[in-house]
């Protein structure tokens, strides 16, 4: 039985998982979806202000810890993705398995806001206009989604080297947005980089709510949706 942690991107809560949770249970895995800190309904101003990236990932270390979990497999989905490296990192070796579903891989010193492009530095200012410390929504989609902590989004990362010693490492390329994603470049970084899986979904972003079954079964191990990299073999 594997021990799943999922972390949302921005503005989502554990609800983002919602399709792929259940599939994950049925195959027989221990599943946690988190909401992270300042994206709760019940939180107030102040939590919202200070969280930042060190929060996110001591959400998910307090999560290993009141689980006992030793071998975790961490999910992270767009912004979760600093999370999770952030996460692993401190966690003394009780992850085994990294899952950036289009999600930014940070080195150390970067930031989701040094990592993304023009178009969502953009979006992140113009979010946080309103009270400079909490970046609203974009216009449509889901309506649980959030204001999410701008402290996060520019809060740089320190790695210790750590990370590099998790067994597993992979990368899910989402292709279906080609013309916005942020992630063409990283896709390409880590294609070339054998310590690295890359995958490729034909889906938009939100692949978890357009293709659930997908999602789950690459992280079932299955091989839907594997594609070779030059460095390393998808699994089948």
């Amino acid at each position: 039985m594997a021990t799943f942690v999922l972390v949302p991107g921005g503005w989502h809560g554990s609800w983002s998982f919602e399709a792929v949770v259940p599939l994950l249970e049925r195959a027989g895995h221990a599943v946690h979806a988190l909401t992270l800190t300042g994206l709760r309904p019940e939180d107030d101003d102040a939590t919202v202000a200070t969280a930042n990236l060190d929060t996110h990932a001591d959400d998910v270390l307090r999560l290993l810890d009141r689980t006992r979990t030793t071998s975790a497999t961490l999910v992270g989905h767009s912004y979760g993705g600093m999370v999770i490296a952030a996460a692993a990192d401190r966690a003394g070796g009780r992850v085994s398995r990294l899952v950036h579903l289009d999600a930014y891989v940070p080195r150390d010193g970067e930031s989701c806001w040094s990592s993304t492009t023009e178009r969502y530095r953009e979006a992140f200012v113009a979010g946080a206009a309103t009270t400079g410390y909490a970046v609203r929504p974009p216009d449509g989609g889901d309506p649980r989604r959030r204001p999410h902590p701008l402290a996060s989004f520019l809060q740089k990362i320190r790695l210790t080297g750590t990370l590099d010693q998790v067994p597993r490492r992979e990368f899910v390329h989402c292709s279906g947005w080609e013309d916005r994603t942020p992630f063409a470049e990283l896709r390409t970084r880590l294609r070339a980089d054998p310590a690295w899986q890359v995958h490729d979904l034909p889906t938009g972003h939100d692949a978890m709510h357009e293709a659930p079954e997908a999602v789950a079964a690459l992280l079932l191990d299955e091989g839907a949706a594997d594609t070779p990299t030059p460095g390393r073999q998808a699994r089948r």
